[in-house]
């Protein structure tokens, strides 16, 4: 096969776009690299399509060894003929290659295989080969009686025969398909309680002792129709049967099922032998058939519902990295709990750590005013602007505590409830270890829930992104696809925005293009013994940087306040000749970029950019993208999205009436709607159906984690600790 091709046809290319890739990935090129500095030779794919490219490639080229394993195993049993082999090398899909090496496949003893060993597949091949035969299936079958091979009778010889025949059916790949494309098509999917659910189960145990319903009691009797089952429902069903709470099955209509194999299997040929045909086509369906297909069409769901669940969350955690980050600010963050003590600590502007306290507000210790008066001292001692407050254990009880001495006091500042998860992760790493190997791991969680308020994506870079908490079934997906998808995703948010190289952490470096943990941590060292990089060509004094690492990392690293303004863009050092071309052009200094965006739009509308990248020798893509940089140098994309929303008073599950307008912000966004932190104990849930008036395919579409919106209370059940919200009026 040839796969460059073949992904040129199946994703729509333009000649030459997947061969380039293909060639620049086959020289070490990342995909971000690729993405932002190689435009001209792909034609300006994005990322999302270069990773399409990209898995394409691994999944055709492992087709394309497998088919030599069955290519190789047929020919050896000598059963290759030129028509299968034509077939196998023009399979695109690992299932249908494998329904054709079904037959040819080294077998377990089946009824099939015992039959044969009696001698009895030439008497299922005249058969199934002589449809006009006048002699009877009783003259047919007599003469293989052999008592010596176990075949006493002729019910016996035509059983045996109808079970080879059986297992043909089943084996041949056209009926396979066949019945698959039904079974995925018209089945009706339904489950029920296994009879051996475990009653004591502890998750139910705490669902009944706060009066609400087993986990899986909506799919005690469940029924729908297979086209209109949603992925949530595959995981939530395929997460029942694996815990032993429920038994699931999928009905078609056997009738037409073997109606489609007869069609397939004999393409319409009459014969004289049609009762019996129709009885091995029966039995080949119920017995072999069926059970097969209805496993590989329940994979099959579950696989793609998995792969549905990694975008959702992929999407979700791509919105949290890049929420805004709120720079400038001395922060106080709050790690929330009762017997063990509600953690402070105190960031400076850079993160770097000032000071941090224990104090017991809560039960059962109650010690409030005491901790009032450390909070209060801390706030005042270092002009705390911001509260981070953690959303776990506790929290609504510290907000509250908080709000009141805000008010109390006339504290110059606000507070937010951030997301929590992961902090306890990062505490107890050996990355929060080696930053703060002074401190407790209690004590480190809270200084995380300052940073990532203080910048989001520099923080969470530390911890495994599954442990960010803004998924849904996370753990009944691949977790090998599950976590390629989503440090592609930290690759792709770290390298759209850059990383300052003077101030990055080893963790925030190691995914930047081009570097590993182990570059990443000598750029640290080298920085820790020499000083601050003046400039990115230093970068090649740094053990183990050479030319290609270079090439692929220093378009992604900032260096503020430089020898080299243009260090400070995300313009590729290789493109400074022409950057700086420019600037000769229009008679501007490189040294004051910050003023040049009047005069650069007024000289390219005055040229044209077509006739500019002629004269300066580079690409249009590339040209549009110096531009871009040298009008805004330095400028992160994440400034033009809204300020997270920061608040100095609380509310009360109590205070909320339906018909009440508050504003919230995205935590999660799942399938059938989203998760809103509304500034009260518990979330809100926006269902799909109260997003906009008129259909909405899939929530993403309407929200995204991070995002701050105005919602309407619409109701409040108080006894199941459930709030409902809507967008539309």
């Amino acid at each position: 096969m040839n796969i460059p091709k073949q992904i040129t046809v199946e994703l729509g290319l333009r000649p030459g776009q997947a061969e380039a890739v293909l060639a620049l990935l086959a020289e070490g090129a990342t995909i971000p690299f690729i993405a932002r500095y190689r435009k001209e030779h792909t034609g300006g794919l994005d990322e999302d399509q270069l990773r399409v490219i990209e898995d394409r490639f691994a999944y055709l080229n492992m087709l394309e060894d497998r088919k030599e394993v069955i290519l190789k195993s047929i020919e050896e049993q000598g059963k290759l003929t030129d028509e299968l082999k034509e077939k196998i090398e023009n399979s695109l899909r690992l299932q249908e290659l494998e329904d054709l090496y079904l037959p040819y496949r080294p077998k377990r003893k089946t009824r099939g295989t015992v039959a044969k060993a009696k001698g009895l597949e030439p008497l299922a091949l005249h058969i199934l080969n002589n449809p006009k035969e006048k002699a009877s299936l009783e003259e047919l079958a007599a003469p293989y009686i052999n008592e010596q091979l176990g075949v006493l009778t002729i019910e016996e010889a035509l059983q045996g025969a109808s079970d080879i025949l059986a297992e043909m059916i089943s084996d041949h790949a056209e009926v396979r398909g066949s019945v698959r494309e039904f079974v995925s098509n018209s089945s009706v999917v339904k489950s029920e309680k296994s009879p051996d659910a475990p009653e004591a189960d502890e998750k139910n145990l705490k669902l009944r002792a706060r009066g609400e319903q087993d986990v899986y009691r909506n799919y005690y009797n469940f029924e729908i129709d297979i086209l209109k089952l949603k992925p949530y429902q595959v995981l939530a069903l395929d997460r029942g049967v694996r815990e032993k709470f429920l038994k699931l099955r999928f009905e078609t209509d056997p009738e037409e099922a073997c109606a489609k194999i007869k069609l397939a299997f004999f393409r319409h040929k009459k014969s004289n032998f049609e009762e019996f045909f129709d009885s091995a086509v029966k039995d080949s369906y119920k017995r072999l058939i069926f059970p097969s297909i209805e496993r590989e069409v329940h994979n099959e769901l579950v696989y793609e519902a998995g792969l549905h669940a990694i975008e959702i969350f992929a999407e979700n955690l791509h919105n949290v990295l890049l929420q805004p980050p709120l720079s400038g600010k001395i922060i106080m963050g709050i790690d929330p709990g009762y017997a063990s003590g509600t953690k402070l600590a105190v960031i400076d502007a850079t993160g770097k750590y000032l000071e941090g306290a224990t104090i017991y507000p809560h039960p059962p210790r109650n010690k409030r005013a005491e901790a009032e008066k450390i909070t209060v001292t801390l706030i005042k001692k270092h002009k705390v602007e911001v509260i981070s407050i953690g959303n776990g254990t506790a929290s609504r009880e510290t907000e509250q505590f908080i709000a009141d001495i805000i008010k109390f006091y006339a504290l110059p500042c606000q507070y937010m409830v951030v997301n929590e998860a992961g902090a306890s992760v990062y505490s107890a790493s050996e990355v929060a270890k080696k930053e703060f190997p002074n401190l407790e791991a209690s004590q480190r969680g809270n200084i995380s829930i300052a940073r990532r308020l203080m910048d989001p994506l520099a923080e969470l870079v530390k911890i495994d992104p599954k442990s960010i908490g803004v998924g849904l079934y996370q753990h009944d997906v691949d977790q090998k696809l599950l976590a390629k998808k989503l440090d592609d995703v930290v690759v792709s948010c770290v390298n759209f925005v850059g990383v300052d190289l003077n101030t990055a952490s080893s963790s925030l470096l190691t995914y930047v293009s081009g570097l590993n943990k182990k570059l990443a941590e000598n750029i640290v060292k080298h920085r820790e013994s020499t000083g601050r990089f003046n400039n990115r060509s230093e970068l090649l004094g740094v053990r183990g940087v050479g030319e290609k690492v270079y090439e692929q990392c220093a378009g992604f690293l900032r260096i503020p306040e430089g020898d080299e303004p243009l260090d400070n863009t995300s313009i590729h050092p290789e493109s400074y000749p022409a950057a700086k071309k420019l600037l000769d052009m229009i008679d501007l200094d490189g040294q004051s970029l910050k003023d040049t965006g009047r005069v650069i739009d007024f000289y390219i509308n005055k040229i044209g950019l077509k006739k500019l990248s002629q004269e300066i020798q580079v690409g249009e893509p590339t040209l549009q993208d110096i531009i871009e940089n040298i009008k805004k140098p330095g400028r992160d994309p994440r400034e033009a999205l809204p300020k997270p929303t920061l608040r100095s008073d609380i509310m009360k599950m109590e205070d909320l009436k339906p018909g009440m307008k508050v504003k919230g912000t995205v935590r999660n966004v799942v399938d059938f709607g989203a998760f809103i932190d509304i500034g009260v104990k518990q979330d809100g849930l926006l269902h799909i159906s109260k997003m906009r008036k008129g259909f909405v395919k899939s929530p993403s579409e309407v929200l995204a984690a991070g995002d701050e919106i105005e919602v309407t209370v619409t109701d409040v059940d108080f006894d199941r600790k459930r709030i409902s919200l809507s967008l539309v009026d």
